[in-house]
């Protein structure tokens, strides 16, 4: 008979206390749920307020030191209409406004609105009377405004970078990239309610462009000019090709020559032309290649030619679809390319020695588009181009830029005065005084609607 208590021959009570005498770890009673989120000692206290503390210091360092603080922007809510161009040419020419805009070389007169930059400042004005109906300002001061895609665009300079020293942008460059629309100041291209969005608006974005860039738009691309470095940028701002000197090598061997200079630039649909100064290369090298390759790889150029000029101080002036002209010295004359980089042409220059003497300002020559031609600016006179083949149609001595298309007439600045040309052969109509303060410079024109813009130095200045 078995004992009570016992199964078969084991006492239970024994297991049990054998389990007693085993080291377990013994659980915690749980704690109350209002107990789990209180702070039970003071050092919980400190070391919250601490936390807090540390948080908001960041987060004031970091506001104070960023771009939204740095930014100030007043958007235009009102439409603006496009003021209406003149059926005919005004009688006389005086100034209506002006405005100090040293960050546009040529006036931007972009949509319904004249754009200004000055500082860090970018200012959309009406274009009549000079009102600022937008404006949007940096603590940066401005390389340069352009415009292109129907935008303004404005490019801001920085001072430094992580760039080795032999970097020539290792100061600091222009790397900052905004394009404002030109009605309502707001950045980036704005939409139609019903308008597919296809890619970023554009707004804002990092480039590498050099200091004293310039800003080159062939309808479709937008180029940075520099002298040992070309950016070219599609419509929302994304590069799409890099020529020349890299910030950042990730696929080395990719140019096509390194250690070269730049002189002039050009622009053309598609294409971008450069006077290249190479080393162990007895004269300058022209190269013309494409905005973009068939692989999307911005780093590595499609080159459509490139070849010797056979001299030095060669000015790239114009290119179209088919046609590359430079500008050479000794004795002065005109070589129109084709685009396998063949000469088809030469045409002798009657210049003055020092019109081709070095590069002009921002590495661009100046010139300007007209019905059938382009007005170029050689630093003494206005020679009109043919816009297909850059053959000379006809020249206008003693000018101080090269002028614009305004009311059925060419309009060339020269010394107090507007001269008035005929388009097709450059018969000079009249002259229309104007009073430039003793002003003699360079003078680069647009217009908009019955306005006449002229561009003197750092200042803009509105004619009606």
């Amino acid at each position: 008979m078995t004992q009570k208590g016992t199964i078969g021959a084991e006492d239970v009570l024994d297991g049990v206390e054998d389990e007693l005498d085993r080291d377990y770890p013994v659980e915690p009673e749980p704690l109350d749920p209002m107990d789990r989120t209180r702070f039970r000692r003071g050092a919980d206290v400190l070391a919250a307020t601490l936390i807090v503390v540390v948080a908001l210091v960041v987060g004031l360092v970091v506001w104070l030191n960023s771009d939204v603080r740095a930014t100030s922007s007043e958007v235009n809510t009102n439409p603006v209409p496009s003021p209406e161009p003149p059926t005919v040419f005004p009688p006389s020419l005086g100034e209506a406004w002006r405005a100090p805009s040293p960050a546009t070389p040529v006036p931007v007169a972009v949509g319904p609105v004249v754009v200004t930059g000055n500082g860090g400042e970018v200012a959309g004005r009406d274009p009549v009377t000079g009102e600022v109906l937008w404006r949007y300002d940096r603590d940066l001061p401005l390389c340069t405004i352009a415009p292109s895609w129907s935008l303004a665009v404005a490019v801001y300079r920085t001072s430094g970078n992580f760039l080795p020293d032999g970097d020539s942008r290792s100061g600091g460059g222009c790397s900052e990239v905004t394009a404002f629309d030109p009605a309502s100041g707001k950045r980036g291209r704005q939409r139609a309610a019903d308008e597919p969005v296809d890619k970023p608006n554009g707004g804002q974005r990092q480039g590498d462009a050099e200091l004293g860039t310039r800003l080159l738009a062939d309808g479709t691309y937008l180029t940075t000019t520099g002298k040992h470095l070309l950016v070219t940028l599609r419509s929302d701002l994304v590069q799409t090709m890099e020529y020349g000197q890299l910030p950042a090598v990730v696929n080395p061997d990719k140019q096509p020559r390194t250690g070269c200079e730049y002189g002039t630039t050009a622009v053309s649909p598609g294409r971008i032309g450069v006077i290249e100064r190479c080393p162990g290369e007895g004269s300058d090298r022209l190269t013309v290649y494409r905005a973009t390759n068939s692989d999307n790889k911005a780093d590595e150029p499609s080159v459509v030619f490139s070849t010797l000029v056979e001299a030095t101080g060669a000015q790239l002036v114009a290119m179209s679809d088919q046609r590359t002209a430079v500008a050479l010295p000794g004795p002065s004359r005109l070589v129109v390319f084709d685009d396998q980089g063949a000469q088809q042409a030469t045409y002798p220059l009657e210049l003055p020695e020092q019109d081709l003497r070095g590069d002009p300002d921002g590495l661009v020559v100046p010139t300007a588009k007209g019905p059938g031609a382009i007005y170029w600016h050689t630093g003494s006179r206005t020679v009109a181009l043919h816009s297909g083949d850059l053959n000379p149609l006809w020249t206008a001595p003693n000018t101080l830029g090269p002028g614009t298309a305004f009311a059925g007439r060419v309009l060339v600045p020269v010394r107090d005065g507007i001269r008035v040309l005929d388009q097709a052969t450059g018969q000079e109509v009249g002259t229309t005084p104007v009073n430039r303060d003793g002003y003699s410079g360079l003078v680069t024109m647009s217009t908009s609607g019955p306005m006449v813009l002229e561009q003197r130095g750092s200042d803009l200045v509105a004619l009606r």
